[in-house]
């Protein structure tokens, strides 16, 4: 069903719209559905770094011939498209990859096993894969790429109604401005092929290419009462190959190539390893200067590592609710990484008695941190103050410098610590937000 286009959209957005049958509004309502006042909402003043510049409205200007329920794919893809004020409403879950499976992205060259014979450094030598089976790799992840990513245009609201899901699809935010995304479920982004890197780490590592929400070179963003979850493709499942666990998923929500002016509120994080890159790059480069970037109220719960991983920016973290109650899975929250300004105050912790306070700071070569505020508790013990930079500098060789030299000022109201456990659970996440 197709209603009322309007002047402002490209021929080719229309086109696509028209294709995919994109329901759209010339009411208050699109087509049975109610439109919430949530999704006209734009970023308030003074919340975080995505109010900074000319601050953050997505498609709170939308006319009503530019709010789109969509409830497949292809329907999605198209209404987020293009530069005009838009609310995109999300009905039901959307699979971006539409029923397909691995096999029906992989190109007839490609075959797994051969590619795992064919690169064991124990006869290839660590090196990069090349040659036919990588080039077989290559186009099959090309194949599914062309299917999971999905481009947002500028001045878009991507809002879920109730119970909206986003499955396997990342969104990505690519030198665009002025975007919103909230209320929505994000669930496995898997990548059928990862790539084997025999020089990452010690022993090298697979490495997938997908996050749920991708942000580069992306400018006033506010992604607010969303959820990221690997659902039940869980990472701590997959198999291991060549000594190392084959991972299927990239981060939740990464941020890079000089994105800058963000806000990241309200949102639920659960059983995902490698969370939030911010800044991709050791190089200095688009990322200096720009980067900066607000998480508050969240609720990180059980999730490996990059909570966040941070290079260049300034980062604001406060309030957030870090759930590590799993030692198994937990390798460190805060990333400290090269030139960066994380400020952190008021957050609290809730871990188990096997993971220690010194493991949820770690070093990739950042040289100074603000931290205070923190309180934390084991189980259902007492809370107690803590501070998780000294915990680390009391272990680990050199020191982390205790000051980020900056203060933020962009704050929506900084509560108590004691606060958060309860503040974040009752509204971090989906469905909290009228539908």
């Amino acid at each position: 069903m197709h209603r009322g286009i309007r002047a402002g959209l490209t021929a080719a957005t229309v086109a696509g719209l028209v294709a995919a049958g994109v329901v759209l509004a010339n009411t208050a309502s699109a087509g049975s559905v109610a439109v919430p006042a949530a999704a006209r909402q734009a970023l308030a003043a003074n919340d975080g770094w995505g109010s900074a510049g000319s601050g953050t409205t997505g498609g709170s200007a939308a006319d009503d011939a530019h709010v789109f329920v969509v409830r497949t794919r292809d329907e999605l893809a198209a209404a987020v498209a293009g530069s005009t004020p838009k609310i995109v409403l999300v009905a039901g879950t959307i699979d971006a990859n539409e029923g397909r499976t691995c096999a029906d992205y992989a190109d007839p060259a490609y075959d797994l096993q051969a590619y795992l014979t064919a690169y064991d450094p124990a006869t290839w030598g660590r090196v990069a894969p090349s040659g036919p089976l990588e080039n077989a790799r290559v186009q099959s992840a090309k194949n599914q790429g062309l299917k999971v990513k999905i481009e947002v245009g500028a001045n878009t609201t991507v809002y879920g109604l109730r119970n909206a899901r986003i499955k396997g699809g990342n969104l990505l935010v690519t030198n665009q401005s002025n975007v919103i995304i909230r209320n929505i479920a994000f669930e496995d982004a898997y990548d059928c092929f990862p790539v084997w890197s025999p020089t990452d780490g010690a022993e090298g590592n697979w490495n997938s290419l997908y996050d749920s929400v991708t942000l580069s070179g992306a400018t006033n963003v506010w992604l607010d009462h969303n959820s990221f979850t690997d659902g039940a493709n869980q990472d701590v499942n997959q198999p291991i190959y060549l000594g190392r666990p084959y991972q299927v998923h990239d981060g939740a929500a990464d941020m890079i190539r000089g994105s800058d002016y963000v806000t990241f509120s309200y949102n639920n994080l659960f059983e995902h390893d490698k969370t939030m890159l911010i800044g991709s790059t050791n190089t200095p480069g688009v990322d200096v200067g720009k980067l900066r970037i607000t998480l508050h109220h969240n609720r990180f719960a059980n999730v490996g590592q990059r909570v966040p991983r941070v290079r260049f920016g300034q980062v604001d973290v406060y309030n957030n609710y870090y759930y590590a109650t799993d030692e198994d899975t937990f390798v460190y929250a805060i990333g400290v990484g090269v030139q960066s300004q994380i400020y952190a105050e008021n957050n609290f912790v809730l871990r188990s008695a096997d993971t220690p306070l010194n493991a949820f700071v770690y070093n990739w070569g950042g040289v100074r941190m603000t931290e205070k505020g923190t309180l934390a508790r084991v189980g259902t013990g007492p809370i107690v103050a803590v501070n998780l930079l000294d915990e680390y500098n009391a272990a680990f060789d050199p020191d982390i410098a205790t000051d980020a030299g900056w203060t933020p000022t962009l704050r929506a109201g900084l509560d108590p610590a004691a606060n958060v456990p309860a503040l974040v659970t009752a509204n971090a996440g989906t469905g909290k937000l009228p539908s």
